[in-house]
């Protein structure tokens, strides 16, 4: 490679001109473990019976060893990371609403779509909306987020 021989850098985010309405990208999948429970619940003092209790109650609707909806929220946003990597400047709100449980074992993944963007009032950055849809390994919806950001534009060339 010469040095005049432009290059992308690897890991780096998108500029909001990168993201026009309806601008859509997928990310790996992530398996969730018993490890990630147990650091989940050590690290928030989220001692919910049922994610604690492996034996649990007969009376629980829900059976196997689900992981709490924040978990899985926090999860689909490190997921998502390589996304915002040095473009995010803040996460602003977000609506969360969890659609099916997750268990220990599932693999989920996250299909984001933007559904509002557009430049702030100074003009040095956007504000980007998008609808992130977690799946779990068999297709299936567990979570839905629709979080707004400010991202920065790109450089002027």
């Amino acid at each position: 490679m010469t040095s005049s021989t432009a290059s992308q850098l690897l890991g780096h985010g998108f500029y909001f001109e990168e993201m026009p309405l309806g601008f859509a990208f997928h990310t790996k999948g992530r398996t969730i473990t018993e490890a990630d429970l147990n650091a989940y619940i050590n690290l928030t003092w989220f001692t919910e019976e049922l994610f604690v209790n492996v034996h649990g109650t007969s009376q629980r609707s829900i059976q196997g060893r689900v992981v709490p909806g924040g978990m899985i929220y926090c999860f689909a946003e490190g997921l998502i990371h390589p996304s915002m990597e040095v473009t995010g400047r803040a996460f602003l709100n977000t609506n969360i609403d969890v659609k099916r449980p997750t268990r220990i074992g599932d693999t989920i993944s996250v299909q984001c779509t933007v559904i509002e963007s557009r430049v702030t009032g100074k003009g040095d950055a956007g504000l980007v909306r998008t609808e992130n849809k977690v799946s779990n390994q068999n297709g299936e919806v567990v979570l839905v987020y629709t979080p707004q950001r400010l991202v920065s534009r790109a450089p002027k060339t």
